[in-house]
């Protein structure tokens, strides 16, 4: 081991605190963390000088790829004007550019507006007191009741993770959030008065942190109409599922729907810089015009940051100059086809795919393993449980793929 590797890991043992890890095997004496140092399209590296395809984007964020010139360029370039602004009675031209752009990816008269806050979780959180302000103000103020879906996953604050299914999770904090009841499927939906209903969230196509579990065709379009018919809000979470993982530039375009509030975040950015969205139409908008006390009293330090926003106009353009979602099919197509094959492997339970993203899931107890093992041949991931995620980002080549079911190949035979 490198001396500067070592040090860093003595540094992190002592002193940082990883997010979704249990810290004691984290902090053992035996344990070699990996400390990535770079970054180049698909691949990054160790500082030990291991490269390995990048098979979860980095927590699902990278859409481009690392160290892409474009979205490189663009920082740098906004970084030699102004690095941050307060978005709070200011604008700045990235962010008028990027809600321009945002809203310009749907009909006209449909998603208007953007609020712009940091990351998945406060994506979520601005939806959901927008649309119980909206109640209050429409009228409607005893449809305080939020409905999600079990085993879903919405983010880690406060009120995020109140719409969370997954017990594991959240459920020592659910008495703690907002009322929220859960169901697992449209059919559930009935065992609520939907006169109290303030809104349905869900994960569309494809639910997450829930093993990567697809969703039946046609369940979104009859979830937006069975809203329509009870005039209730349908906010959709699109963190993950946005730009471009499931085929499209947005899952909800795979069934023509078109919600109340839609989140995004993750690759906004295109994997570079912490930004998120919340999309909303003008008839939510409006309801908080009027008097000063009708405004929406909610907002983070670094909203709109240039930086970030400079970089999703940027991955935005990439979508366009490198033709990403025409060249998702052929990838799509050949990631199902390898998927078959590594579906007949001992030690494989399911194999579910949703464009881009796949879940393994294997037998129990062998997703932590398999995905150790895998890194011995070149490729870096987590599993859920033991469900191993494969979301590489979208420039992923086929040879790559082939590289990527190759290692979980070897790594099966290997554990």
């Amino acid at each position: 081991m490198r001396e500067d590797t070592r040090r860093w890991i003595e540094a992190d043992k002592r002193h940082a605190w990883h997010p979704f890890t249990p810290q004691g095997p984290w902090t053992a004496d035996d344990h070699e963390p990996l400390v990535i140092v770079r970054g180049e399209g698909p691949w990054i590296w160790d500082s030990e000088g291991r490269r390995y395809l990048d098979g979860n984007s980095s927590i699902w964020t990278n859409i481009h790829g690392h160290a892409h010139p474009a979205i490189n360029r663009a920082i740098v370039e906004q970084l030699g004007q102004i690095a941050h602004s307060s978005f709070l009675g200011f604008a700045n031209p990235r962010a008028s550019e990027l809600a321009s752009r945002l809203t310009g990816l749907f009909p006209p008269g449909t998603l208007e507006r953007v609020f712009f806050s940091d990351d998945g979780s406060t994506a979520i959180e601005v939806a959901m007191k927008m649309s119980l302000q909206y109640r209050m103000q429409t009228g409607e103020p005893e449809r305080t009741r939020f409905v999600a879906f079990a085993d879903g996953y919405h983010g880690d604050t406060m009120g995020a993770a109140a719409l969370g299914g997954v017990s594991r999770f959240f459920e020592r904090f659910r008495r703690f959030g907002p009322d929220v009841g859960f169901v697992r499927s449209l059919a559930g939906l009935d065992q609520f008065a939907a006169s109290e209903i303030n809104a349905v969230v869900i994960e569309p196509l494809i639910q997450g942190v829930n093993e990567m579990r697809p969703w039946p065709a046609g369940m979104l379009a009859e979830l937006r109409d069975w809203c329509d018919c009870h005039g209730v809000l349908l906010i959709l979470d699109e963190v993950m599922t946005g730009f471009g993982r499931t085929g499209t530039m947005f899952a909800c375009q795979r069934e023509d729907v078109i919600p109340d509030f839609l989140c995004l975040a993750k690759g906004l950015g295109g994997g570079y810089l912490p930004i998120a969205a919340t999309l909303t139409t003008a008839p939510v908008y409006d309801a908080f015009l009027g008097d000063p006390v009708n405004a929406f009293y909610y907002g983070h330090s670094f909203t709109a940051n240039p930086l970030a926003c400079a970089a999703a106009l940027a991955s935005l353009d990439l979508f366009l100059t490198e033709r990403t979602l025409e060249e998702l099919p052929a990838k799509v197509e050949h990631l199902a086809k390898l998927l078959e094959e590594l579906a007949s492997c001992e030690g494989v339970v399911d194999v579910r795919q949703c464009g881009l993203v796949a879940g393994i899931e294997l037998r129990a107890g062998l997703g932590s393993p398999v995905c150790l093992r895998a890194r011995d041949h070149g490729l870096l991931t987590r599993p859920i449980r033991d469900t191993v995620v494969l979301m590489p980002p979208l420039c992923v080549e086929r040879e790559d793929l082939d590289l990527a079911i190759d290692a979980l190949k070897a790594a099966l035979a290997g554990v």
